[in-house]
């Protein structure tokens, strides 16, 4: 009994996800549209270039504004009116709110684009627009509004209302008297301080709605992070996917090796000489001076491999020398297929001398 519940333990520890997630998967949320941005940041640049325009772009709002009334209340309340006439008329008024509203669209569409691609780079998806049924499941639907998320939605909301409320309560309270005395000075000074009042207003309130933006964008990192963790069984089967089944890869490793010490094993015959130490290490080496600047190594080996390599060479008439520490630096410094180091030349030189010494009295005594 407790052997199994070990065993759930162990399975249900497996499905937590508490692992940071891979780049496959962050990139599989992203190409999902699942990524970490804050509305509020946007709209809170919004909110203060739209209030910074006003004070930069002050005369041409100014001369806007005056070209749209003085043409109402001088030219077309005394014009007769015809079809010609009212088309003209719209057009015109039309004409002069797209001039004065022309700044602000572009900078709610500008900042828009670039806010967004500020948090999360350019990203181009149509996963966002597909139908997902689950979203219409009503006890799904009850979960998300009494969820953490609509929770800190919902304070977030309240925040922004109070610091607007204080931010607004604040300015007009010192600015109270001369509110209070606007109506002893003319309609355009009045009209300018109330403009200025405003625009105060609104860029004190788009810079603390910036940082709490900014702010709230370090959460949604962090959200994002947390909702798109993984277990440390999601990370296997992710593995086995892109890597393909530890265990198989191992076999086919094996075979490989196999194949490999065959193909090397081939070779031992073909050698002129094995060097040993004497147990551990084996190297065969291979020279032909008409076609090799250097001996070659053509088989190597340790422990029961340099055995099995001793083995070959005694079944073949291959002559093996004991040779400790040149065994152990051919080795370790050179690989099947590659000439022999250039500070071994000398000891490998005098060992195939001394080898073809040998083969030469053999062959003299035949």
């Amino acid at each position: 009994m407790h052997k199994y519940r070990l065993v759930v333990d162990l399975q249900l520890f497996n499905q937590e996800k508490t692992e940071k997630a891979t780049p496959k998967k962050k990139q599989e949320s992203r190409n999902k549209g699942q990524v970490a941005k804050s509305q509020e940041l946007p709209a809170a640049l919004i909110l203060m270039l739209s209030f910074a325009s006003f004070l930069l772009l002050g005369d041409y709002y100014k001369t806007h504004f005056n070209s749209l009334f003085t043409d109402i209340f001088e030219n077309w309340l005394t014009m007769e009116v015809t079809i010609t006439n009212l088309g003209d008329f719209f057009i015109n008024v039309m004409l002069q709110c797209l001039l004065v509203i022309a700044p602000i669209m572009a900078i709610v569409v500008i900042t828009g684009i670039v806010g967004n691609v500020a948090q999360f780079g350019f990203l181009l998806t149509n996963e966002t627009l597909k139908v997902q049924l689950k979203k219409l499941n009503p006890i799904e639907g009850f979960k998300r509004i009494f969820s953490m998320r609509s929770l800190v939605e919902f304070l977030k909301s309240l925040l922004k209302v109070t610091i607007i409320a204080v931010v607004v309560y604040t300015l007009i309270k010192g600015e109270w008297q001369t509110i209070t005395s606007l109506g002893l000075q003319s309609i355009e000074a009045g009209v300018a301080y109330l403009a200025s009042l405003v625009i105060r207003m609104g860029i004190t309130t788009a810079a603390i709605l910036l940082v709490l933006a900014v702010f709230d964008f370090i959460y949604q990192k962090y959200e994002h992070a947390k909702s798109i963790r993984m277990s440390k069984q999601d990370i296997k089967d992710e593995h086995k996917k892109t890597e393909g089944d530890p265990l198989i890869k191992r076999k086919i490793r094996e075979k490989q090796l196999r194949m490999a010490i065959s193909r090397m094993m081939q070779e031992v015959p073909n050698a002129d000489v094995v060097i040993t130490n004497p147990t551990h290490f084996a190297v065969a080496l291979k020279y032909d001076a008409t076609n090799m600047e250097a001996p070659i190594v053509v088989a190597k080996g340790m422990d029961h491999l340099a055995l099995r390599i001793k083995e070959v060479a005694k079944e073949h008439d291959v002559i093996t020398m004991e040779n400790k520490p040149l065994a152990r630096a051919l080795y370790s410094q050179a690989e099947i297929g590659d000439s022999i180091p250039a500070d071994l030349f000398q000891a490998v030189a005098e060992v195939l001398a001394y080898v073809y010494k040998i083969k030469g009295r053999k062959h003299a005594k035949k």
